[in-house]
């Protein structure tokens, strides 16, 4: 089935490559991220292959008030056909006072487990013998892909750090979709040289992302952004920034070449 909206975590479950255990997760509500690309990943999943995973998928949307798909769904950037699916279903797009409170940031419905206890904002250093990196890593190496999944959607902002970096595609993807994550996260993603180059796609392909300088100017210098993606980026930088690239020996060298075209047209426009 394909409902129209492209996500890095959402291709992954329409291309198959997520396992049984995984889809069980996300149909019960585990693997929970913002309210559109939740809506999303359950129509995908009521029609997925495993009986299961259908009746866990349809029982988990019958959980979801009527008003609030509404809500999310009369959003303008709703492809055509999620709003058919849920229109196939008695669901139409409405906007409204009832449906104007309807936080899409956060997961429209979910399952509590012990991710939820965790605090962000609690003291790093606090208890136990070893450093957090340390304690942090050790846990991720023990996890298996489901664990690691919930710990991308759910858990601590040190976590993200580095399950970003896992090199299965479904464990970044959702640190990207988690509702826990930061603009200054994704800023922070966008200078990692370490990360895949889909997680650096997935950024630019963000519109919401890409509109903060900050994310911009650091996806134009990571040297492992997609050429094209940078050269797109080059045209919204500041002097300084374009300055600073058309001399930087680790970004491709047609995003230097282009940096000093763009200086040299600047001074002489």
């Amino acid at each position: 089935m394909d409902v129209g909206l492209r996500t890095p975590l959402l291709e992954s479950f329409r291309r198959g490559d997520a396992p049984l255990e995984v889809r069980f997760d996300a149909a019960r509500g585990h693997v929970a991220p913002r309210g559109q690309e939740q809506l999303a990943l359950l129509a995908l999943l009521v029609d997925d292959e495993d009986a299961g995973v259908r009746e866990a998928a349809e029982e988990l949307l019958a959980r979801i008030p009527v008003a609030s798909i509404a809500a999310v769904i009369a959003r303008a950037d709703t492809p055509v056909d999620l709003v058919r699916f849920f229109g196939g279903r008695g669901v139409s797009p409405v906007v409204g006072p009832e449906t104007s409170a309807v936080d899409d940031e956060a997961p429209l419905v979910g399952a509590a487990d012990t991710w939820d206890t965790i605090d962000e904002n609690a003291d790093p250093n606090a208890g136990g013998g070893e450093t957090p990196s340390q304690s942090v890593t050790q846990q991720i190496q023990q996890m298996s892909i489901v664990e690691r999944v919930r710990a991308a959607m759910k858990g601590t902002r040190e976590m993200r750090a580095m399950l970003v970096r896992d090199p299965n595609k479904m464990v970044s993807s959702a640190v990207l979709a988690s509702p826990k994550l930061t603009l200054a996260e994704v800023e922070s993603f966008a200078k990692m040289a370490n990360v895949g180059e889909d997680v650096l796609r997935a950024i630019c392909q963000n519109r919401a992302w890409v509109k903060n300088y900050g994310v911009t100017a650091s996806l134009a210098r990571n040297p492992k952004t997609p050429v094209g993606m940078s050269l797109n980026l080059l045209q919204r930088l500041i002097e300084r920034d374009v300055k600073g690239i058309s001399v930087d020996r680790n970004v491709p060298e047609p995003l230097r070449l282009a940096a000093r075209k763009k200086l040299v047209k600047g001074s002489n426009g």
